[in-house]
């Protein structure tokens, strides 16, 4: 069972960078870093870090006004799997590890 999910968001994940990567404007780049879900496959998570900052409300709100198209593209991608319910959420974690490394190249 955790193969088959490991799978899944393993897909999720490269479908979601190509289409974000092929689908956002240059004004900013969008990087997916993980993917979270759920034990029965009907829920993901997807963790985004945004360049610049300052356009990650916009990176947000394009992602999720496209989150159909993004089922539809995952569809083609990996045949016979429903795409769960997905999310996206700024990955906090990486701006704090990105910070963690600005400080210590400053010492």
């Amino acid at each position: 069972m955790a193969n088959r999910k490991e799978k899944l968001q393993s897909a999720l994940h490269e479908a979601a960078a190509e289409f974000l990567a092929r689908e956002a404007g240059p004004q900013s780049l969008i990087t997916v870093t993980r993917v979270d879900m759920s034990d029965d496959g009907k829920r993901a998570i997807i963790f985004i870090s945004v360049l610049p900052d300052s356009a990650a409300n916009a990176a947000i709100g394009f992602a999720t006004r496209n989150v159909r198209e993004l089922a539809s593209f995952f569809r083609t991608r990996v045949r016979g799997v429903f795409p769960p319910h997905i999310e996206f959420m700024i990955d906090k974690g990486e701006k704090n590890r990105q910070r963690l490394d600005e400080l210590s190249l400053e010492k």
